[in-house]
């Protein structure tokens, strides 16, 4: 089914507009719906039974995961978003978010989901040990979970690709580069950087519409190359910042909750901000990933997950008069995938 969404541009997607966005119950078939639930209450109630009986927390939340994936592939959207709020609403919600990196991500402190916060969590920095050492030995025992999950995993590989990404393009450049993040977060990438360290970058942009991120990577690299600026993909399109000439654009997580016509926009205005020769990249949770259902129902944490097709789409709608080179691949375990557009001209 096509997805539409209405988008401010401030917000992006929150979790209720992508519901509102996914479709609607297909109730020419109410049957559907019947049995959904029934099999979601036997996925909780078995998991509710097994925490209740002190089995391994992580084997408890591995068929947890595994089952609510595999009802989310089978199920009618629509469908989906209705039993999606079920499930949030049952007992054993109280033991899931025992874990800090769950419950984070469910109550959203900052008001929108993936924060830099709840990545924090995922790459075990930042203020989150405190969070973690003040949690429940359960909640500490499905964090260890949660926390190298698959998708966790490849949120740090996405950390770790992007750091070397631009060492490997300042290695190639006769002059330090100019380098700009679109939700930045708190940078963390950064931190993994050689050439930021040894003076290879010129200027690295952290750009974020959320105040409080904008102010942590002030602090924390404060002194550096990094200039933090506070600003929102509705203000970016807008041409409300003087961002230009850049080695190296990219955007981590950003187009997780962009609808496809905005990414078309962004990836066009991206590709405007860099040099001849300059680099633009953006990740996406792509549509493999199994960890889907506990995200969207437990963690609150919906994404508009892409296929390879999706990006190269993107990509392609987004380069019309603009010589580019583009590539599409996946990370190691194939919940993010990757589009890098390389602007000739």
């Amino acid at each position: 089914m096509a997805q539409s969404f209405a988008f401010d541009g401030e917000s992006l997607i929150t979790d209720a507009q992508f519901r509102a966005g996914n479709g609607s119950l297909a109730m020419e078939n109410p049957g559907e719906l019947v049995v959904a639930k029934a099999e979601l209450a036997l996925i909780l109630d078995t998991a509710l039974q097994q925490f209740q009986g002190g089995l391994d927390p992580s084997s408890i939340i591995a068929r947890l995961t595994r089952d609510l994936h595999s009802l989310r592939r089978r199920s009618h959207v629509g469908v989906w978003n209705e039993i999606t709020l079920i499930a949030q609403s049952h007992p054993v919600a109280d033991f899931l978010h025992q874990d800090p990196l769950t419950r984070w991500s469910f109550e959203k402190p900052r008001g929108y989901s993936g924060d830099a916060n709840l990545l924090d969590f995922i790459y075990d920095t930042g203020d989150t040990s405190a969070a973690v050492a003040m949690s429940s030995d359960l909640g500490r025992a499905i964090y260890a979970y949660t926390r190298n999950a698959t998708s966790s995993v490849a949120v740090r590989e996405r950390r770790d690709i992007l750091a070397e990404r631009v060492d490997s393009i300042s290695k190639t450049s006769p002059a330090p580069i100019d380098v700009l993040s679109i939700a930045s977060g708190h940078l963390r990438e950064a931190a993994k950087s050689k050439a930021l360290n040894e003076g290879g970058v010129r200027r690295w942009v952290a750009f974020d519409q959320d105040p409080i991120s904008v102010g942590t990577v002030a602090r924390d690299y404060r002194g550096t190359a990094v200039e933090a600026v506070n600003g929102s993909v509705k203000s970016l399109l807008g041409n409300r910042h003087d961002l230009t000439a850049f080695d190296f654009v990219y955007a981590a997580g950003l187009y997780d909750y962009l609808p496809a016509q905005v990414g078309v926009r962004l990836t066009r205005k991206c590709l405007s901000m860099l040099k001849p020769g300059g680099i633009f990249l953006f990740a996406n949770f792509s549509d493999e990933t199994a960890v889907d259902g506990y995200m969207e129902t437990f963690m609150n944490w919906p994404l508009l997950l892409r296929s390879e097709d999706d990006m190269w789409k993107i990509a392609g709608e987004s380069a019309h008069g603009v010589d580019v080179g583009t590539r599409v691949w996946f990370g190691e375990n194939r919940d993010i995938v990757y589009c890098e557009i390389t602007r000739r001209d």
